[in-house]
């Protein structure tokens, strides 16, 4: 299992890249250290893949468009393929392990079009409600589920049949939570149309972050009025589309501070944040410290 203390994305988007897949196993196990996170939280983001956990320690918040759910050690889940969500730890000071499965559905449902995929992993891949399935000890049923799902990382790389062991440890899990979650399924969630655009939009500012950016051009990028624009960030992301773009900025500008020498006049401008002084008191108000106690923290923390 691969320890991880930061995600990539792919260029020009928040679709989460996972180097580690193989066209021949879309499969990969990570211990995620959330506490040791530039920043502690993952920003907003999507992928493909689905997100299988169980929380070892501490406690963690999952956002996603429908809402917040909240992790305690012991409880788990499952974040369902092309949902938009972001985490963060809920203490500063606490330990916070994660274990993950990320996987492919088709490394369950198998060829395109089979029969497993048209009746156990479409109807839950497929449903816009199901963003979260949560999983809580104290419900019996639930317990059970967490507990296959903890097992689960038990199993080596280095056991004879491990990849067939590992696809019927998986399947038996998604078979749990697909009976337990029939009558979310049968709810009216988001559309996927709405989610589309959320993504379109969010592309359209990590492309054109670095220059000044109107309401009237994302709205654009989704053939979308600035009306259906503001609509869409708030019931999506829970924020402006100004915020998101300050915010967005931010992170970047965080991420250059920390990975980088460039001197903080290049970084505010590389950002879209403008002069020095905006940079400083903006960064300040976001991040609770000045861009050179944030990059020797976390350059620092790097070595």
């Amino acid at each position: 299992m691969k320890n991880v203390h930061r995600i990539e994305f792919h260029t020009g988007s928040k679709e989460e890249l996972f180097p580690d897949f193989a066209p021949d196993f879309p499969y990969t196990a990570s211990c995620s250290q959330l506490d040791k996170f530039m920043g502690r939280f993952v920003p907003w983001h999507w992928h493909k893949n689905v997100e299988l956990f169980y929380m070892e320690s501490g406690k963690m918040e999952y956002c996603t468009p429908k809402g917040r759910t909240i992790f305690p050690a012991g409880s788990g889940g499952m974040v369902n393929s092309n949902v938009l969500h972001m985490a963060r730890p809920q203490a500063e000071s606490e330990k916070n392990i994660q274990f993950l499965h990320i996987f492919d559905p088709s490394f369950i449902a198998g060829q395109h079009g089979s029969r497993i995929e048209q009746k156990y992993v479409t109807p839950i891949t497929a449903a816009p409600q199901a963003e979260i399935i949560a999983l809580y000890p104290e419900d019996p049923v639930q317990a059970k589920i967490l507990n296959t799902i903890r097992e689960s990382f038990h199993l080596s790389e280095h056991d004879f049949g491990y990849e067939i062991k590992l696809r019927e440890a998986l399947s038996d899990i998604w078979l749990q939570l697909f009976s337990i979650s029939r009558p979310l399924l049968e709810e009216k969630g988001l559309s996927n149309k709405t989610n589309d655009k959320i993504k379109t939009m969010m592309v359209y500012v990590h492309e054109h972050y670095a220059d000044k950016i109107s309401i009237a051009e994302i709205a654009a990028a989704a053939y979308s009025s600035e009306r259906e624009c503001f609509r869409v960030f708030h019931d999506c992301l829970h924020m402006t589309p100004v915020e998101y773009i300050k915010t967005y900025r931010l992170q970047t500008a965080c991420h250059m501070l920390a990975n980088s020498r460039e001197a903080i006049t290049y970084i505010s401008h590389a950002c879209g944040l403008g002069s020095s002084s905006y940079f400083w008191k903006v960064f300040r108000e976001y991040a609770g410290c000045t861009p050179l106690e944030y990059r020797r923290k976390w350059q620092k923390n790097d070595i």
